[in-house]
């Protein structure tokens, strides 16, 4: 039943309790329950409404980081990790493979913002030994949802 529960909020974390458990066809205060106890374990860490920053007119710039470190003796990424995302500016961090040890994700009013904070706080961090910004642009898609407006065909149509 978790992987269903998990499955079905994953893309609609406004389903209803009641509906929720109608679809999987079992007990409303079975679903509670097993949510809780999710919301608990830290399998469920919290619920997010995605949003079209591009369509509300307010300026918001994210930037991607790529970040490359030293681990410190004993505590490996771990501990270089946490000092990142204890930065209330910082979206996300992930430790990643390829030429960077972290990808860390951002926002900030404007590019200048953003730079200062890479610049004056994750920069100078004692373990970062470099760091690679990159200013998303425009969006796509976002966890799973299509983000830009179908394009319209603005051929012609030729009748036989």
């Amino acid at each position: 039943m978790r992987e269903k529960i998990l499955t079905f909020i994953e893309k609609n974390s406004r389903i209803d309790v009641k509906e929720l458990a109608i679809v999987l066809g079992v007990d409303e205060a079975a679903v509670m329950n097993e949510l809780e106890e999710m919301e608990n374990e830290h399998i469920i860490c919290g619920y997010h409404t995605l949003i079209n920053w591009e369509k509300t007119g307010i300026e918001k710039v994210t930037a991607m980081i790529e970040v490359r470190v030293t681990p410190q003796r004993g505590m490996g990424f771990d501990k270089v990790a946490e000092r990142i995302y204890n930065y209330p500016e910082v979206e996300s961090v992930y430790l990643i493979s390829g030429g960077f040890d972290f990808l860390v994700t951002l926002e900030g009013k404007t590019l200048r913002e953003v730079s200062q904070f890479v610049s004056d706080k994750l920069s100078t961090l004692d373990s970062v030994l470099s760091t690679k910004t990159n200013f998303i642009l425009k969006k796509y898609k976002d966890h799973g949802t299509i983000m830009a407006e179908p394009t319209k065909d603005e051929r012609m149509k030729i009748a036989p």
